[in-house]
């Protein structure tokens, strides 16, 4: 079996056959896994920052010593803006 075959498929897309700002998280993530970065990349933009974001949450949780408030609210931030700039322009200007 494949790591596809466990994906869940995106309700967005699905019901309105839209993509939504997070499609291609699950198939990038797996990119990533299996060391095929650059291909990650281009699936979704904001990989590596969301990545990023989920080991300083976790971090957050093992380290109750330091305040990773702010750090969380800009990298949140930062996926926001990534997710939103790649998901025009990959539907208005790449094809």
């Amino acid at each position: 079996m494949k790591a596809e075959d466990f994906m869940l498929p995106c309700p967005i897309k699905k019901f309105f056959g839209v993509e939504c700002f997070g499609c291609g998280t699950q198939r990038a993530i797996v990119m990533v896994f299996e060391g095929r970065f650059a291909e990650a990349f281009h699936m979704f933009p904001a990989i590596y920052t969301l990545l990023l974001f989920f080991a300083t949450v976790i971090l957050n949780f093992v380290d109750k010593k330091r305040n990773y408030g702010n750090l969380l609210i800009i990298l949140a931030s930062l996926n926001a803006v990534i997710m939103v700039i790649s998901y025009f322009y990959k539907h208005h200007f790449s094809h």
